[in-house]
């Protein structure tokens, strides 16, 4: 692995120059240095400084939760909290059950666990990891769920029924993010050559080439997903990711993105970036800043 962590650009097919987006190499990240080597939650900034990864929201109390560079935060509230051991969480995917997390990446000074650390999953929001797979072997940067087991990428796409053994897929991209729902068996792909379908759980793979080329993607149900592209631009789904329809557009510099349908059947999106989190409780068509208390 190289001794520190970088970008470079990656193009997207049919996208000018000016239009390239920078993502996080898939081979380029490291430990993170000099963290701190308490396990316990403690405050910090109004907002974490390191590159986010992943993003929770606890439907039921409304915390929003941060993976990143530098371990596990909760910004629900002001100043932020870290949340557990300091581990850089390159792969993070939440569960329908809540304080449930899988996660990959790297870990901090201080801790016990193998770099990279594979598969490891929390049951208590984040206080505390368990070795599940791979531990030494994989790094996932991309990672999700769905009905059939856990869908990752460390630059080969592998797929797990339980989280302990684990298949690899025919399928030659090398997704920048992995987005499905634990009730069904459809996953997305964003990736350089377009957006990528799987409806058996990330086995096997087709280009959706009329589809939006979007940089994120995500499902608030099994059928209804959100897509944002580099500029911003964000796209509804009703169909799991056959057909999109253009909402509205998103400011920022965009790391991660999440959603979940509201009781009155509208989409809730939070968008989280460098200063700070983005929501939209339209579907997409307005985003404001959140504001913690």
């Amino acid at each position: 692995m190289p001794s520190t962590s970088r970008l470079r650009p990656i193009r997207y097919a049919g996208m000018p120059a000016a239009a390239a987006v920078l993502l996080l190499a898939l081979s380029a990240c490291a430990a993170p240095a000099a963290p701190s080597k308490s396990s316990s939650s403690t405050a910090v900034g109004d907002y974490p400084s390191a590159h986010i990864h992943g993003i929770a929201v606890e439907e039921a109390s409304g915390k929003i939760m941060l993976a990143t560079h530098d371990g596990l935060f909760d910004v629900t509230s002001k100043p932020a909290v870290k949340i557990g051991p300091t581990n850089d969480l390159m792969g993070f995917s939440p569960t329908k059950d809540e304080g449930v997390f899988y996660a990959s990446g790297h870990p901090g000074e201080g801790s016990t666990l193998p770099n990279p650390v594979g598969l490891i999953r929390s049951s208590d929001g984040g206080k505390t990891w368990e070795q599940l797979s791979r531990q030494g072997e994989s790094d996932f940067h991309a990672m999700t769920l769905t009905k059939s087991g856990i869908v990752a990428s460390d630059g080969i796409l592998r797929t797990s029924p339980d989280g302990k053994t684990w298949n690899t897929s025919a399928a030659e991209f090398q997704p920048a993010v992995l987005a499905g729902n634990p009730g069904s068996a459809t996953v997305l792909a964003t990736t350089e050559q377009g957006l990528q379908r799987s409806t058996d759980g990330g086995r096997t793979w087709q280009l959706l080439g009329s589809a939006p080329v979007v940089q994120f993607a995500a499902f608030a149900t099994t059928a209804d997903a959100i897509g944002i592209e580099p500029s911003g631009a964000v796209h509804y789904s009703s169909d799991g990711g056959v057909t999109w329809a253009r909402k509205g557009n998103v400011n920022g510099e965009i790391q991660a993105i999440t959603t979940a349908k509201a009781a009155d059947g509208q989409l809730n999106i939070w968008a989280a970036t460098g200063e700070g989190v983005l929501v939209s409780t339209d579907g997409g068509a307005n985003f404001a800043p959140y504001s913690p208390s």
